[in-house]
């Protein structure tokens, strides 16, 4: 009984059976178990990819971070990119203006583009501070060698180019030099040459000359006043051919003086310009001063026998052209004819005492001055013995003796020393007693026949004063005379001003369109320019 009831429970203790889940469901699992999976790898890749880096102070660390370069050093060293880019873009500008200059443009504009390339990459490393790989440098490196191969192969190389630049820098050397020998040529020609105005005036003053023998009578009784040799009054020595010039030079001193009626005037001109000059003087008023006017043809002592200048000039090739159309008297044609005549009257100042006879001091004027003081207070300058007083112009080196002489000639060299201080003619004052007791006249002979092949000096009476008046000259106040007015355009203002006469020395005469004009304005001052002649020649 007990058996059967241990096999036979009752339906409520009975132990219950397992119940299986359906498949569909662990599908369902294993999917969001792979997928979660998935997630979290990917969420690891990721923190690891953002993770910033461990600094580390090892020699590791080198190797991860760039460190910031000194891009001059970069630029200096031999073996940088950098260096190879400036090296070759250097020489690839060189080459883009050999190009042009060969008409090459094609090749200048591959160069240029180039060269642009290689500056951008350039500059980008200098901004950011790094060094320039090879991977960045490469392409324009072997761009710009070929670009450099082939204008090598267009005989634009180094050795090709210096001797071609050489070549050029010796032609414009050459080009220079032959320009400024023309443009001393030139000048010379300008200086020397007689303007249109100055030419008609001096024709209508020689018109007026000719046609009215009313002047021709005043002028000889000019001749016998007795003004002229009185030593009480002050004398001044004029030797042009140009009116106007001598004009301005007597207006100018008479203007500025004191007592203008006790200045005369000894003014000698050629034969061309005689009458111009004399009518000129006698139709104008000067304040009440004295000029005489005489012609070189007068001196019948200044010839060849007495002259060494005389006898040279009428030596000259030009003797034979006068003699072949007839001159009767060759040596007085000469001095009528000759372009050089004009130097004829500017050595006349060598023989002031035998145009003077009577007079014991005289004050020596070129045409080219502007007299701006009282000239009469260089009468009372004490000289000391001296012949001339004059302004020296020696500043340390310059314009001393050995710049006008040729001291490798043993008969200068032996009597002067070269580093004797120059001096200026233009403005001088002469004592006509110790030049006749001094027989400076002979001097200047004498070294005018030592200089007969012109090996002492060149041309220009300074030279041959020097020599003349060596050991025989006082220095003046340097307010006296204010020289370069004729070359100078940088002469102070203020020294101008003090100055007793400025002079137009170099060939920018102030009648001349070339003029300064900065300096011009002072010798217009002294133009009469209402007379009709003036007005009609320079305005018309």
């Amino acid at each position: 009984m007990r058996g059967s009831e241990i096999r036979r429970r009752a339906p409520e203790y009975r132990r219950q059976s397992r119940r299986r889940l359906p498949g569909w469901i662990w599908w369902l699992v294993g999917i969001f178990l792979v997928v979660g999976l998935m997630l979290f790898v990917l969420h690891h890749n990721q923190k690891e990819q953002f993770r910033p880096p461990v600094i580390n102070k090892g020699p590791e660390t080198e190797e991860v971070s760039h460190e910031k370069v000194n891009f001059t050093e970069e630029l200096l060293s031999s073996t940088s990119f950098a260096r190879q880019l400036a090296d070759q873009m250097t020489l690839a500008k060189a080459y883009v203006i050999l190009a042009k200059e060969h008409g090459n443009l094609q090749l200048a504009w591959e160069l240029s583009s180039q060269i642009r390339n290689c500056q951008r990459l350039l500059s980008e490393g200098a901004v950011s501070g790094r060094a320039i790989t090879q991977e960045e440098a490469h392409p324009i490196i072997t761009r710009l060698a070929r670009l450099i191969y082939k204008s090598q192969d267009s005989h634009y190389d180094i050795s090709t180019t210096i001797v071609t630049l050489k070549s050029h820098a010796l032609a414009l050397e050459e080009r220079a030099k032959a320009a400024v020998v023309q443009t001393a040529e030139f000048g010379q020609i300008a200086a020397e040459s007689l303007p249109k105005n100055l030419h008609c005036l001096t024709m209508k003053l020689t018109e007026e000359w000719l046609q009215n023998p009313e002047l021709r009578s005043r002028s000889e009784e000019h001749r016998n006043s007795t003004r002229l040799v009185d030593n009480n009054l002050y004398h001044f020595s004029i030797f042009s051919d140009n009116v106007l010039a001598t004009s301005v030079v007597v207006n100018s001193t008479v203007s500025n003086a004191n007592h203008p009626q006790q200045l005369v005037f000894h003014v000698v001109t050629d034969r061309i310009n005689f009458g111009a000059m004399s009518t000129w003087f006698l139709i104008n008023d000067f304040k009440g001063c004295t000029v005489e006017v005489r012609c070189i043809d007068e001196f019948s002592w200044l010839n060849a026998a007495s002259s060494p200048l005389v006898r040279r000039l009428s030596e000259m090739e030009t003797k034979g052209y006068y003699n072949s159309v007839g001159s009767k008297t060759p040596e007085r044609e000469i001095k009528f004819h000759n372009p050089k005549f004009a130097s004829l009257l500017n050595h006349l100042r060598f023989y002031i005492p035998q145009i003077l006879p009577n007079l014991e001091k005289v004050v020596f004027l070129d045409d080219d001055v502007v007299v701006q003081k009282d000239l009469t207070q260089l009468f009372s300058i004490e000289l000391h013995g001296n012949v001339i007083g004059a302004v020296e112009t020696c500043l340390e080196s310059f314009h001393r003796y050995h710049k006008y002489l040729n001291f490798s000639q043993p008969i200068i060299s032996s009597k002067i020393d070269p580093h004797t201080c120059g001096w200026a003619f233009g403005m001088n004052i002469f004592d006509l007693i110790a030049w006749r007791k001094a027989n400076a006249t002979a001097l200047y002979h004498y070294w005018q026949e030592q200089n007969a092949d012109q090996l002492l000096w060149r041309t220009g009476t300074l030279p041959a004063g020097l020599l003349t008046f060596y050991g025989l000259m006082e220095p003046l106040d340097r307010r006296w005379h204010v020289l370069g007015l004729g070359y100078d355009v940088d002469i102070d203002d203020r020294l101008i001003e003090s100055a007793a006469v400025v002079h137009y020395n170099g060939n920018m005469k102030p009648w001349l369109k070339l003029a300064i004009r900065r300096y011009r304005s002072i010798w217009e001052r002294y133009v009469n320019s209402s007379h009709p002649y003036v007005r009609e020649c320079m305005f018309h």
